[in-house]
């Protein structure tokens, strides 16, 4: 029941999706209980470096610079900024922050050996790291790795098959090569995606045979609910009910069984009973704070007090994995190579993407 398999199968995956509830929900927490303590969740802080501007045409996110969302786009924060915000974080609960920019892939130059400082920073705070900067090459990894980073972030979103529905700018197999680079490190790997973007419930069991069938799995898996942005070419999306968000994350914890099921957006549709049964269920992750980059999220002392009725504790820092050790810029064994990698562009055209992006030119 509780084996780690990497040749999961979707018709698998859907089986146990489909199961009766309150099977799959008790099969899930006991899943859980063997890999992990039930009462333990581990409360990570994500903080946008840089904000909007992007030149991705993802259908669900509000930082795309073709779709018109009144978002409020800023250059990247200082280190001595983040190095405010992840002492606060400390404070408030959490063990980890993720920064996250809004970049296609990251460019050798002046921006990333500030990033690469800020990593250094946050893990002299004896923090856990987490960087969400697009697609990284095996050299950048490296340095990024080097400097401290405990984990990388590269969501899959979706199914390969679905993928293509919502975004056109960039490739499926650039998702997964980011990850193998990430993976010739030690580096955690932190991929998931989002559930209510129209897809087939076989399209989320197709996302989670991508993931279970890396090996070694992803330590940490995020399960979005979106957020529908006005703006956004998924803006009149029905928010998914939290039976389904209850049946995805049993799933996921199921077929990974040892990985950390992160509760990401949308929990500030979700009542503290639903949120509750996905802790049953398997989740032993959350993102903290007000904002999700620049979606809504439950303030943290609401979090505190669920965590108090409910008798959960945060996780403390580097408990699954021990503490990286920081290697200063100057006696850095990787350097730039100014690389210029050949990221895909599918170039298909996506009609409710490109409707967004003539609504925006009209604002």
């Amino acid at each position: 029941m509780s084996e780690i398999r990497h040749n999961w199968t979707k018709e698998e995956i859907l089986a146990i999706y489909n199961k009766p509830f309150m099977e799959l929900l008790y099969e899930a927490a006991s899943v859980h209980r063997k890999h992990h303590d039930p009462n333990t969740v581990q409360v990570s802080t994500l903080l946008s470096i840089k904000t909007g501007g992007c030149p991705e045409d993802c259908g669900y996110c509000p930082q795309a610079a073709r779709y018109h969302t009144d978002i409020e786009g800023n250059d990247l924060m200082t280190v001595q900024q983040v190095k405010a915000q992840a002492l606060r974080a400390k404070e408030s609960g959490s063990s980890r922050v993720c920064m996250g920019a809004a970049w296609r892939n990251v460019k050798d130059g002046a921006e990333f050996d500030q990033v690469l400082e800020m990593v250094r920073t946050i893990n002299k705070l004896d923090m856990e790291v987490c960087c969400t900067l697009g697609m990284v090459t095996e050299n950048q990894a490296k340095r990024l790795a080097e400097a401290g980073l405990y984990a990388y972030n590269h969501n899959l979103d979706t199914s390969e098959e679905y993928y293509k529905e919502v975004i056109s700018t960039r490739g499926y197999e650039d998702r997964l090569q980011t990850i193998e680079n990430v993976r010739k490190t030690n580096v955690t790997v932190c991929s998931g995606g989002i559930i209510g973007m129209g897809e087939k419930v076989a399209d989320r069991a197709g996302m989670l045979v991508a993931l279970a069938t890396l090996n070694p799995q992803p330590e940490s898996v995020p399960i979005n609910a979106l957020v529908a942005v006005e703006g956004t070419p998924l803006e009149d999306q029905q928010s998914v009910e939290i039976w389904e968000m209850i049946r995805m994350v049993a799933t996921t914890r199921i077929v990974m069984p040892e990985t950390q099921v992160r509760l990401s957006a949308g929990r500030t549709q979700m009542s503290r009973e639903g949120q509750a049964m996905c802790f049953f269920a398997g989740a032993n992750s959350i993102f903290a704070g007000d904002k999700l980059l620049t979606t809504p999220n439950p303030d943290v002392n609401e979090d505190m007090k669920m965590f108090e009725a409910l008798g959960l504790n945060p996780q403390k820092p580097f408990t699954k994995k021990v503490q990286p050790q920081t290697v200063e810029a100057k006696d850095s064994e990787y350097q730039e190579l100014g690389e210029k990698p050949k990221w895909t562009r599918p170039g298909h055209t996506i009609e409710r993407n490109e409707t967004a992006k003539k609504k925006a030119k009209l604002s």
